[in-house]
């Protein structure tokens, strides 16, 4: 379904809609396409790549200022899914971000710069404004113009793109090392395409993020709450339960913000509409909010995403007006649903139209499924009452619990200590008692060698104190005699930790060596742990099934097909084959 090339012109949007991503994702970041950007665990942010917006950073594009960096979006247009973007070095302050001001004089500038490399190309004589001075005191005369309060500096020449910025550099005489060192603060200016002064983005010592494509899933988490969201543990099964598959009618009262509509439109879409295909069935979302201000805004998120064709969003109060499509100078229309969701304050109240007396806006021959979404047990209880009288049938009500199961290798035993996220633990009581006979050995090494040290410290103490009493020298020299400890010199201490058998450091050293040429994801014990909550509104979810309509003409036909005679019969037979199997089990 996602191939470029159909029949019909079932990947065709109409005529101003363009295709939308959430079908057809491109293989990479499109200039102005829908990219989410993955900051950290349940954290994402929507942006629209723009590579010619001018924010006043000098940047030439748009750039998107996160809690771990900035990232102009040139560095994220053309990069594949999932690719891990580093953040870029971004003057994020007043002196960074430009003012009205600031833009008229970097047009002056650029406006002079360009004249001047036409007529004195070769000499240094480009005009420059002082960055320490601000725009006043650089020169802007009365009318606008760039004043003459400047510096010459040599001339810049004309690039085509911005990895032209070296060629340019080097024969401005700039060094190359210390414009790519981390203590370069501010880009080179170069000219893009003559269009100004643009910055080449230089990439930070820390913070990066991912680049995801856009679905349901991601933008669910990511969208602006204008009210409380449906999210993806619960729509997922409101979707299975509600039986949508591609090609059906779906009716959601209560759009909010969003988040149900997109996975909806997913669950529904079987190609955009096409006239000229009259026959194929084509999937759509009659989704209906009553306030206006949230209709107005998710209405231009559909535009933007290229769902409008799929989505009929309708400004409407379901409870007192119904669901019958109303278009401008053309007679009332029934959406033909086979699924319902209501999240509503008052589910209960519109259910008094989506009944099958006409005219409906259900499915005449077809079962109806029905979900509301209520957060407290009185509206469950109106909710399945009105449900009962209306003569809806297998009504259930449920509630979802959600929890993440974190999966991971168990590592348990003595070699393994010292590496990362393991229990150093003994696995078995033989290493165990390895280990204790391991330390004793190695206490045991300790105080044999200190004792030894000490022993020939001791020697050598009293072998020069009768050399120096022999010779007549006194005991001036005693201050090296007072930095000993055991026999040994101070500053010798600690020299037992280093190399010697049984020690922790020599143990750990050796483990981290084996561990090199192990294979430690496949050693372990494979375990699942439950994780606390996630992000999900706790309510209650009502379902129920209307049967199809049944008239009188239906029951004559049936009759017609079974006369009453043959269908007594075959009942009566059916009964005592029942009650003899019955009695053949006693």
């Amino acid at each position: 379904m996602a191939s470029d090339a159909t029949k019909g012109g079932e990947d065709t949007p109409s005529k101003g809609t363009k295709r939308s991503p959430f079908f057809y994702t491109p293989p990479t970041a499109e200039d102005g396409g829908l990219a989410i950007l993955h900051l950290k665990r349940d954290t994402l942010l929507p942006v629209r790549l723009d590579s010619t917006a001018d924010e006043g950073y000098g940047m030439g594009c748009a750039i998107t200022n996160t809690r771990f960096g900035s990232f102009p979006h040139d560095t994220l247009i053309g990069l594949e899914w999932g690719s891990q973007v580093r953040a870029s070095k971004v003057d994020t302050g007043s002196r960074g971000r430009k003012g009205e001001k600031g833009k008229v004089l970097s047009a002056e500038v650029g406006a002079e710069v360009e004249a001047g490399v036409e007529a004195m190309e070769g000499e240094a004589a480009t005009p420059q404004v002082s960055k320490k001075r601000g725009v006043d005191e650089a020169g802007l005369e009365g009318d606008g113009s760039l004043a003459k309060k400047v510096r010459p500096r040599a001339p810049v020449q004309q690039l085509d793109s911005v990895a032209d910025t070296k060629q340019i550099a080097n024969k401005m005489g700039a060094n190359a090392g210390q414009r790519e060192s981390k203590k370069a603060k501010v880009p080179i200016a170069v000219h893009v395409n003559g269009e100004g002064l643009a910055k080449a983005p230089i990439e930070a010592g820390v913070g990066f993020i991912h680049i995801l494509p856009p679905t349901p899933e991601d933008w669910t988490l990511s969208l602006d709450h204008r009210t409380q969201v449906v999210y993806t543990p619960d729509y997922s099964y409101i979707l299975q339960r509600l039986r949508v598959k591609p090609g059906d009618m779906l009716i959601e009262a209560g759009a909010g913000s969003g988040s149900f509509t997109h996975a909806a439109v997913r669950a529904v879409f079987s190609g955009y509409p096409d006239p000229t295909r009259k026959k194929r069935k084509v999937g759509k979302v009659h989704s209906y909010e009553y306030h206006e201000p949230r209709v107005q805004t998710l209405r231009q998120e559909l535009h933007d995403h290229g769902l409008e064709d799929i989505v009929q969003l309708t400004h409407r109060d379901v409870c007192n007006d119904g669901f019958m499509l109303t278009p401008d100078n053309e007679p009332t229309t029934s959406p033909h649903a086979t699924a319902i969701f209501l999240d509503l304050p008052a589910p209960w109240l519109a259910l008094k139209h989506l009944t099958h007396a006409s005219p409906s806006p259900l499915k005449p021959r077809a079962p109806v499924n029905i979900c509301t979404f209520s957060p407290c047990i009185e509206q469950v209880t109106a909710t399945v009452s009105h449900l009962r009288k209306l003569g809806w049938t297998e009504i259930e009500m449920l509630e979802i619990q959600n929890r993440r199961l974190d999966v991971r290798r168990e590592h348990v035993g003595l070699k393994n200590e010292g590496l990362r996220g393991v229990n150093s633990s003994a696995a078995t009581v033989e290493e165990a008692v390895e280990r204790l006979r391991e330390v004793e050995g190695g206490m045991h090494s300790f105080h044999s060698q200190v004792k030894h040290k000490a022993v020939k410290g001791t020697a050598e103490s009293r072998d020069s104190k009768q050399h120096q009493l022999a010779n007549g020298e006194g005991t001036g020299g005693g201050e090296e005699g007072t930095q000993t400890y055991g026999g040994g010199k101070r500053k010798d201490k600690g020299w037992e930790k280093r190399g010697v058998p049984g020690s922790k450091a020599v143990r750990l050293a050796k483990i981290r060596r084996e561990a090199e040429e192990r294979q430690l994801w496949k050693e372990g014990n494979l375990v699942h742990r439950t994780e606390g909550e996630i992000k999900t509104h706790t309510s209650y979810l009502v379902f129920a099934v209307l049967p199809g309509q049944w008239t009188e003409e239906d029951e004559r036909a049936c009759l017609v097909q079974v006369p009453d005679g043959e269908a007594v019969e075959g009942a009566k037979e059916k009964g005592k084959g029942r009650k003899g199997e019955v009695a053949m089990s006693g």
